[in-house]
């Protein structure tokens, strides 16, 4: 019996095999190409952002100076530093760092361990840009960083890490704190970092 000719079925293998990775091309060169104001957190995301934080929820959190207990207490420094208007404050100085509302607290302080001398982490006010799962690895330095709440140029952000190592500029967490970050801070909310 003669050998049948390359028909439809090995056409349409080989039209999916060149189509599959080309849309992922085109799908990755779209967002790269969107301009970075599409990127950056608009005025009316910002206020939309405070807008949607909720007053202190009736969950207790981690740590408070309502709750007690955990030893870590906040100087008059600290906060004196972190405007009422952040959500997350983080004291680069005494390596803690908190979540707040109207300037209450409603999560920590925690512990956190920032960028040393040779990678800090950058001082002022940012603003969350965006979020990344359980499962998100650095494309800098190809390491898991879990549940990364990215707020400063540079791909800086709060994520799960050493809390005796120092970073490359990010800020690290505990993963149950890092979690929480992630689930509670929205796109746009304002970070303080001194």
């Amino acid at each position: 019996m003669p050998a049948k000719p390359p028909g439809r079925r090995r056409a349409l293998t080989w039209v999916t095999a060149l189509a599959v990775p080309g849309l992922g091309i085109i799908a990755a060169t779209s967002w790269l190409l969107a301009s970075a104001e599409a990127r950056t957190p608009s005025v009316a995301r910002i206020a939309l952002a405070r807008a949607m934080v909720p007053a202190p929820s009736p969950v207790p959190a981690l740590w408070s100076p309502e709750r007690g207990g955990s030893g870590l207490m906040l100087s008059a420094r600290a906060r004196r530093s972190c405007p009422p208007a952040a959500l997350a404050c983080a004291d680069l100085r005494d390596h803690l760092t908190w979540l707040q509302s109207r300037g209450k607290i409603t999560y920590g302080p925690v512990r956190m361990e920032p960028g040393g001398p040779s990678d800090p982490t950058p001082r002022g006010v940012f603003h969350v840009a965006w979020k990344a799962g359980r499962h998100y690895v650095s494309t800098s330095f190809g390491i898991p960083i879990p549940y990364a709440v990215f707020f400063a140029p540079g791909g800086i952000a709060f994520h799960a890490g050493s809390l005796t190592t120092s970073s490359h500029g990010c800020v690290h967490l505990s993963l149950p704190s890092a979690r929480y970050y992630h689930d509670h801070l929205p796109e746009g909310a304002e970070v303080a970092v001194f």
